[in-house]
C-alpha cells in the first residue's frame, strides 16, 4: 500500500492486478505495516455480488468498466470510433515524501495517464494528471475527470448556485443513486459556479463533523459529479468540461488537466475553510507576503462613465482625508466610450475625456499618497468599435454566423495571436505611459459560442487570460490585478495563481452580500475578495442601510468603498474614518487567522470571527439579519480560542450599531474579561438588535 498522511488526513492506495484502487480517503490513519496492510486489504473486500461480474468492485483510480467498474469512467475517448474502451496496466507508483506519482499505459488504446497525488502540511490533496498520445493516429479525448472515493458516512452533497448580484447560494440534499452533476458552459466559471462541492454528513455543520470536497483550478467550463452506485460505492469527481472536438491529442501529444483540489476535515465545514486557508496562504507569491491589502476605493458608482477631473479630484480630496490608499477608475476612460454600447476594444485614452491623458489625475492622486488604478475589459469588443470594425474576424464565433450580444458586446477571440497581441500591446501602452499599479480586469458576458476558425477553444481562451495576465505582471513588476466578471462571475481556484485579487460580487448591498460572502469564503481567503461599502441608498437593491451596517459587511475581506464619498454626511465620515483606521490596524489579523462561523446563531442572524492562529486575539460580527422570533435577545458563543486563556472582550462602538429595541443593555456591556472556556460554552448575552444591524467584538489576551 502507500499511504500519503499528514496531521489530520490520509489517503491510502492499493496496487494489485496491475492497477490503482484508494483503500481510505480521509480521517488520518497512523503508521502501517505490513500485517496492517493486509488487514485491511481484507476488511474493504467486498463480496461478489449475485447479479453482477465475477470480481469484487474495488474504488478503482480510472474506473475502467473493462475491469468490471459500473460508474462514471475517469477517462473516454476514441480514434474515430475505435480504441473505445480502456484497460489501464500500471507501469509504476512512486511515493515521495507526501507525493505519488502513477503511470499508467493502455497498450491497445495507446494512451498513457500520469496521475499525481500531493497531501500538502495543510491537509489539501492536490491532484495532476496528463494523458499522452502514444499511437500513430489522433486520440478523440471527450473528457478526463478525477475522482474520488467517499466514505459511507458521506450521504448529503453541499454546492452551490447563483446569478449576477446572487452569486454562491448554498444547496444542501441527500446523496441519491445515479450521478448528480453541475456542470457549467459559461467559457468562464461563472455566477453559477459550485466554487467547490462538498459531500459531508447529515450531522456535520461549520464547527464539527466530517466533509470532503473537491474544486477545480480552472476558470473555463467544468464539471463536478457526485455518484452513488447500486452495489453502495460513493464517489466525488470533477474536471475540466470538454467541448466536442476540443481536444484531439496527435501522435505524441498530450493533454495537462487543470488541477484538482480536495480536502477532508474532521472539523466541520471550518476545518475544510482552514485547509484550504492555510495552502493558499503558505504559497511563495501570496499576496499577503507582498504586502497588506490596500483600502481601495472604486469609481464605478460614485461617477459611472460622467468623468471629469473636477469632479473626480473632489472625491480623491475626501478619500485622502479619510486613509483611502488605492483609488481606481472604472470604464469610460478610453476611445468613444461614453456608454456601454461603444468604444470597448479601443484601449487608448480618451482625448475627448482626458484631453491631457491620464497623468494629471494620476499625478494629483500619487500626490496625495494614494495609488492608482485602472479598469479594462480586454476579452471582449462592442460592434461600434475602431477595433471590430478593422476587425470583424477577431471575435469567437461560428463561421458564418454572428453571436447573441451580451451587454452589446461580443467575445474577442484571443486564440488568435493579431487579437491577443492587440489587447496585450494596447494595455501594455497605457501602463508603461502611466503610473498605473493595479488593474481591474472585467469580464461582462459569457461565451456562447466559443469557436475559433470552426474550432471550440474554451480551454485555449482561458489558457490565453492566464498567459496574458502573467505577462502584463512580467513586463510590469509589482502590477496587481483584479480578476472581475460581471462581479463574482470568475471567483475561483484556477485564478488566484494569476488575479491579486476578486471582486466578489456587484451586489453592493449588505444585506444580499451577507450570504454571498459567507459562502465566497468557503475556499478563497477573504484578503482575495473585494468587500466595498456601497451608497446609502443602494443601487441594486434600492435599499437604505445604517453605515455601520455596510462597514462591518465590508470589514471582513480585503476592505473598501464603492461609493461617492462627497455624498457622505458628517456622521457617516466619521463611521467611514473608523472603518478604515480600524480595517488598516487589524488587517494582519484579518487577513491570517482561522475562520471561526457559528452554528449556535442561526437563519435571521449570522455570527463570524477570524481567530489569531496563536490564539491571542480574535474579531467576531454579529449580524442581525431579520427579526428576532423570540422575544429576547440571543446568547452568543465564542468558538476558536484557548480555554484556559483569559481575555478582554469589548464591543467597538464605533463600528456597532447605533441604536436597539430595548430599554437598557445587557449586564456585561460593552466590555467584560471571561476565560476562553467561558465564552466558548457559555457565551455572552446580546443586546436586541434592530433588523440589519450588527455588533463588532474584539477579543484580546493579556
Amino acid at each position: 500500500m502507500i499511504h500519503l498522511s499528514q496531521s489530520r488526513s490520509s489517503i491510502i492506495f492499493e496496487e494489485g492486478d496491475e492497477t490503482l484502487s484508494i483503500v481510505h480517503w480521509g480521517k488520518k490513519i497512523g503508521a502501517l505495516d505490513s500485517s496492517a496492510e493486509k488487514a485491511i486489504s481484507a476488511a474493504v473486500h467486498k463480496p461478489h455480488f449475485h447479479g453482477g461480474l465475477d470480481v469484487a468492485p474495488r474504488n478503482l483510480v480510472l474506473r475502467e468498466h473493462s475491469r468490471g467498474f459500473i460508474g462514471h469512467p475517469a477517462i473516454r475517448g476514441h480514434r474515430g470510433g475505435v480504441a473505445a474502451s480502456n484497460r489501464f496496466v500500471l507501469q509504476s507508483a512512486v511515493q515521495k515524501d507526501q507525493t505519488l506519482v502513477a503511470i499508467f499505459v493502455d497498450a491497445i488504446a495507446e494512451l498513457e495517464i500520469e496521475l499525481t497525488y500531493s497531501l500538502t502540511t495543510s491537509d489539501v490533496l492536490l491532484i495532476d494528471g496528463k494523458v499522452t498520445n502514444k499511437g500513430s493516429s489522433d486520440y478523440f479525448l471527450e473528457h478526463f475527470l478525477y475522482w474520488l472515493p467517499l466514505a459511507e458516512q458521506a450521504d448529503q452533497v453541499l454546492d452551490f448556485y447563483g446569478h449576477w448580484t446572487k452569486e454562491r447560494q448554498p444547496q444542501r440534499r441527500d446523496i441519491a443513486y445515479g450521478l448528480t452533476s453541475r456542470e457549467g458552459f459559461e467559457g468562464r466559471s461563472g455566477h453559477d459556479y459550485t466554487i467547490t462541492q462538498i459531500a459531508l454528513n447529515t450531522s456535520t455543520n461549520f464547527r464539527s463533523g466530517q466533509a470532503w470536497s473537491l474544486a477545480m483550478a480552472w476558470s473555463g467550463n467544468n464539471i463536478h459529479h457526485v455518484e452513488r452506485l447500486i452495489d453502495g460505492s460513493k464517489a466525488i469527481g470533477a474536471g475540466e468540461y470538454l467541448l466536442p472536438g476540443e481536444v484531439i491529442l496527435k501522435s505524441g501529444e498530450s493533454y495537462q488537466a487543470p488541477r484538482a483540489v480536495a480536502a477532508f476535515s474532521d472539523l466541520g465545514l471550518d476545518g475544510l475553510t482552514n485547509n484550504h486557508y492555510d495552502w493558499i496562504r503558505g504559497r511563495s507569491n501570496h499576496i499577503t507576503k507582498v504586502r497588506p491589502r490596500p483600502l481601495t476605493l472604486n469609481m464605478w458608482e460614485a461617477v459611472y462613465f460622467n468623468h471629469s477631473f473636477d469632479g473626480i479630484k473632489k472625491i480623491v480630496d475626501k478619500a485622502a482625508e479619510l486613509g483611502v490608499e488605492r483609488v481606481v477608475l472604472d470604464d469610460g476612460w478610453f476611445g468613444a466610450r461614453r456608454n456601454d454600447r461603444l468604444g470597448l476594444g479601443d484601449w487608448v485614452v480618451s482625448k475627448d475625456v482626458w484631453p491631457e491623458g491620464l497623468q494629471p489625475i494620476i499625478k494629483y492622486i500619487n500626490d496625495k499618497g494614494i495609488e492608482f488604478g485602472l479598469w479594462f475589459e480586454g476579452e471582449m469588443v462592442n460592434p461600434d468599435s475602431d477595433l471590430y470594425r478593422a476587425h470583424p474576424d477577431w471575435i469567437l464565433q461560428e463561421p458564418g454566423r454572428i453571436p447573441v450580444e451580451g451587454r452589446w458586446q461580443q467575445v474577442l477571440d484571443l486564440t488568435k495571436e493579431g487579437a491577443y497581441n492587440h489587447v496585450l500591446n494596447q494595455v501594455d501602452a497605457v501602463l508603461t505611459e502611466n503610473n498605473i499599479a493595479y488593474i481591474k480586469w472585467d469580464h461582462n458576458r459569457h461565451i456562447s459560442d466559443p469557436i475559433s476558425d470552426g474550432h471550440p477553444v474554451v480551454r485555449k481562451q482561458t489558457e490565453a487570460i492566464y498567459r496574458l495576465f502573467d505577462e502584463l505582471k512580467r513586463r510590469h513588476p509589482g502590477l496587481e490585478i483584479e480578476s472581475c466578471a460581471s462581479g463574482g462571475g470568475r471567483v475561483d481556484l484556477g485564478m488566484i495563481e494569476h488575479a491579486d485579487r476578486f471582486w466578489t460580487s456587484d451586489q453592493n448591498d449588505p444585506l444580499e452580500r451577507q450570504q454571498i460572502q459567507r459562502w465566497s469564503a468557503m475556499v478563497i481567503p477573504p484578503e482575495f475578495l473585494g468587500t466595498h461599502i456601497g451608497p446609502t441608498v443602494g443601487h441594486q437593491m434600492h435599499r437604505t442601510h445604517e453605515i455601520s451596517f455596510r462597514a462591518l459587511n465590508a470589514l471582513f475581506g480585503h476592505a473598501g468603498i464603492e461609493w461617492n464619498v462627497t455624498e457622505a454626511n458628517e456622521s457617516e465620515l466619521a463611521v467611514l474614518k473608523s472603518y478604515i483606521d480600524f480595517y488598516k490596524k487589524h488587517r494582519g489579523l484579518l487577513h491570517s487567522g482561522d475562520v471561526v462561523r457559528s452554528d449556535v446563531i442561526q437563519g435571521n442572524a449570522q455570527m463570524y470571527g477570524t481567530v489569531a492562529k496563536d490564539k491571542k486575539s480574535a474579531l467576531f460580527t454579529y449580524m442581525q439579519l431579520t427579526s428576532l422570533d423570540n422575544f429576547g435577545p440571543l446568547v452568543a458563543t465564542f468558538d476558536g480560542l484557548d480555554a484556559k486563556t483569559l481575555y478582554s472582550v469589548k464591543i467597538n462602538e464605533h463600528l456597532s450599531a447605533p441604536e436597539f429595541l430595548q430599554k437598557a443593555q445587557p449586564g456585561w456591556w460593552p466590555s467584560v474579561n471571561l476565560t476562553g472556556e467561558h465564552l466558548q460554552s457559555i457565551g455572552l448575552q446580546l443586546p436586541v438588535c434592530k433588523p440589519e444591524t450588527g455588533l463588532l467584538f474584539e477579543i484580546t489576551a493579556p
